[in-house]
């Protein structure tokens, strides 16, 4: 049995899994991420990797990182990542943890997870937003995952969809995380609503005012969603995040809006929900890991 380690940092939690070959999880577990000065979190993580090899009594066996930002040429280190968790960036994860050591953006890893075990398993060409907080992204062209020139790829969450909207984090005015993500759901209901979860329920209730916000942002999404599908032409599209919990209330308006925007020369894409939830990120750099290593 063929197995791996998979690490996913994360603002508020540290996520850490021991994953076979199968997909099953082997082990699991959850600590405080502490971004205190001084960089505490790092030596969570190191404790969680010798506990998980002990686990399996190995010497030697895949890891992977899930982490915010952008990492290096060659996946050693997270290279771009401001503001947060301190000593991150540029830090060479092999030579700290004294073992061969893989980072990905965490949008890839939680679509690793889905092509591998998950949802889109089996598919070649595959398409993952994350839909949050912000949203993020991720790209798989002919079965592996594509990180680009300076591994930016995939940030589809700063796709231009209203050029005269509000500028986001990067610059992009009007783009798709400022149309759905849960970052702006003050700003897009006019103060009313502080959170995602609170205009569902109004929306629920038939308020109208929620009912035009949020069919707003899910038009939206689907006019970013049929602009992908017409620069990469996926077979699979996965969605995942915590908004995709509002269930048939996104998904369903979602698949009329795409009946109307939707290039369907020679068929359509489908477009379906995450399997996994919080341990995506963990899952899919455990797999990502095993990838490098094969």
């Amino acid at each position: 049995m063929n197995a791996a380690i998979g690490i996913d940092l994360g603002g508020t939690r540290i996520k850490s899994v021991l994953v076979d070959d199968a997909g099953n999880i082997l082990h699991q577990q959850y600590s405080d991420t502490d971004d205190r000065e001084g960089a505490v979190w790092k030596n969570v993580v190191k404790d969680s990797v010798g506990k998980l090899m002990e686990k399996i009594n190995a010497k030697r066996t895949s890891i992977g990182i899930s982490a915010p930002g952008l990492p290096n040429a060659n996946n050693e280190a997270i290279a771009f990542m401001p503001g947060r968790m301190q000593g991150l960036e540029n830090l060479i994860w092999k030579n700290f943890l004294g073992h061969q050591a893989y980072v990905v953006n965490d949008a890839i890893a939680a679509m690793m997870a889905e092509a591998t075990f998950g949802t889109a398993k089996g598919k070649k060409h595959v398409v993952m937003l994350t839909l949050g907080t912000g949203v993020g992204g991720a790209i798989m062209i002919d079965g592996k995952p594509y990180q680009g020139a300076f591994h930016k790829a995939g940030h589809m969450g700063h796709m231009v969809i209203d050029h005269e909207g509000d500028c986001d984090v990067t610059g992009m005015p009007g783009s798709l995380e400022e149309c759905i993500g849960n970052c702006t759901i003050e700003k897009r209901s006019n103060g009313r609503f502080a959170s995602t979860r609170e205009l569902l329920d109004a929306y629920r209730r038939g308020d109208e005012q929620a009912q035009g916000v949020w069919l707003k942002s899910v038009r939206q999404l689907a006019l970013g969603l049929a602009s992908v599908t017409n620069i990469l032409s996926p077979e699979t599209i996965v969605l995942g995040g915590g908004i995709t919990e509002a269930g048939k209330d996104l998904f369903e308006p979602l698949h009329q809006f795409m009946e109307q925007f939707e290039w369907r020369a020679g068929g359509k894409v489908e477009i379906v929900k995450a399997t996994y939830g919080d341990l995506a990120g963990a899952i899919g750099a455990a797999c990502f890991a095993m990838a490098q290593d094969q």
